[in-house]
């Protein structure tokens, strides 16, 4: 199961920070969410970072944004601007479209090596168009077509991430609980008992803490007032505690900011170094308390809160009520409906998993097959070319042959005498009629 378990993303709540309304020091503010984290989360982080960076140094396109109102960014309206910034920077970002393609494209290849192989045949332009943040059809240069799809397809994937958040949360919960009954099937009647027990206890004891404050409630944030800021909560003013926790003094208090202000309550329910205490569900915890903030003052919902919003908030009938807040352990995550379904999928997947690894295996072995006969048959040539030089090296030499394959004579060379010859008798022996004589 830790396969799957793996496949879970258990990252920490990336918090999105936004400043549609004024112009500031980043041109991130005047597009769309700012980002001030190292990762936003967005596949096309880097590229999104980079084009922001690029723009933000042309002065012109600077002065437009600073006049435009949210909607006119947010719809991408803005992107016609683009034709009027200068040559360097529209150089710039053509050459980041053109890294942005070329890092689509490897990751393309990558997926399908993964799946089919490296002999699979690629139509790169086919599969880029599930990109939605770039023209791919023009991949060379950065046009306002380029700008208006990046700032719309943020946007949405923005405004989709922390459902898709609650989403991998859910699945998360719903393994833990698949892994704890298959655990519990394993064993016998006496243990399961036990472990059953154990798990009860540890549930109530994770459910044994203090009240949890209302999320933005007066009680709240009286006592990161008196806690954090070391305040007398009786001298508790919103307004002075708007300008303390404006950790950047930019007049608004940002994702980030509003859920630094939930630890005191986090820590209440959660602790790092109690096995019955997850730290996953905290950050799931975090992520809930500051949306139902969000939703109750950020009015305007561009994702911030402003000074006016957030003492107009404070003035409510409701900012005084002491509610406690409902955790998670005090929900149902998940129906048995669901959690059936999870099953099923989950075991789809493992079936899935299973015939890929027993195919690959088979294809292990066929490999193994074929080394070996590979190498039986090294063996055998290596064998018979050792034979051929050990029957070349015991083979006498030849004698050297005239054109017409008569021995040759070598003046001054004794030949070798045929076997039984006797030499000597040759030299008494007198010439054959016809032959010339020595002269005495």
């Amino acid at each position: 199961m830790e396969l799957y378990q793996s496949e879970i993303v258990k990252t920490s709540v990336c918090s999105f920070e936004c400043n549609l309304q004024f112009a500031s020091e980043n041109l991130c503010t005047l597009i769309y969410p700012v980002f001030k984290k190292k990762d936003t989360g967005l596949y096309y982080d880097r590229y999104l970072k980079e084009v922001i960076d690029v723009l933000e140094t042309d002065k012109h396109f600077r002065e437009k944004l600073q006049t435009a109102d949210i909607e006119e960014i947010k719809s991408g309206k803005m992107a016609k601007e683009l034709n009027l910034v200068s040559h360097l920077v529209r150089t710039k970002l053509d050459e980041l479209k053109r890294q942005e393609v070329s890092r689509l494209r490897m990751l393309i290849k990558a997926k399908i090596d993964a799946q089919q192989g490296k002999d699979a045949g690629i139509d790169h332009h086919a599969l880029l168009k599930q990109f939605e943040h770039l023209d791919h059809q023009n991949p060379h240069s950065f046009e306002p077509e380029d700008l208006e799809l990046l700032i719309k397809t943020a946007t949405k994937d923005l405004e989709n991430y922390d459902k898709e958040r609650h989403e991998e949360f859910k699945q998360y919960e719903m393994l833990k609980e698949h892994e704890r009954r298959e655990y519990l099937k394993i064993l016998d009647e006496e243990k399961r008992k036990e472990e059953e027990k154990r798990f009860e206890e540890m549930r109530k004891k994770h459910m044994d803490h203090p009240k949890i404050n209302h999320p933005g409630s007066k009680d709240q944030l009286k006592e990161v007032w008196e806690e954090t800021d070391g305040l007398d909560p009786d001298d508790f003013d919103a307004k002075t505690f708007f300008k303390l926790h404006d950790t950047n003094g930019d007049g608004f208090l940002d994702e980030q900011e509003m859920e630094a202000l939930f630890t005191k309550e986090l820590e209440k329910i959660y602790d790092p170094n109690n096995a019955e205490d997850d730290m996953v569900e905290m950050e799931e915890e975090r992520l809930r308390m500051r949306e139902h903030v969000m939703t109750e003052i950020d009015t305007n919902q561009d994702r911030l809160i402003s000074a006016e919003e957030f003492l107009r908030a404070s003035e409510k009938k409701e900012f005084g009520e002491s509610d406690p807040w409902e955790t998670l352990d005090e929900q149902e995550l998940y129906s048995e409906d669901e959690l059936q379904e999870f099953e099923r999928r989950l075991s789809k997947q493992e079936n899935e998993l299973r015939m890929k690894s027993d195919d690959l295996l088979k294809q292990r072995e066929d490999l193994q097959i074929q080394q070996d006969q590979l190498e039986a048959q090294k063996l055998e040539f290596h064998q018979a070319v050792q034979q051929l030089e050990q029957k070349r090296q015991a083979q006498p030499p030849h004698p050297q042959e005239g054109p017409n394959g008569e021995l040759r004579f070598h003046p001054g060379v004794e030949q070798a005498a045929p076997p039984g010859h006797d030499q000597s008798q040759d030299k008494h022996q007198p010439a054959a009629v016809g032959q010339d004589q020595p002269h005495q």
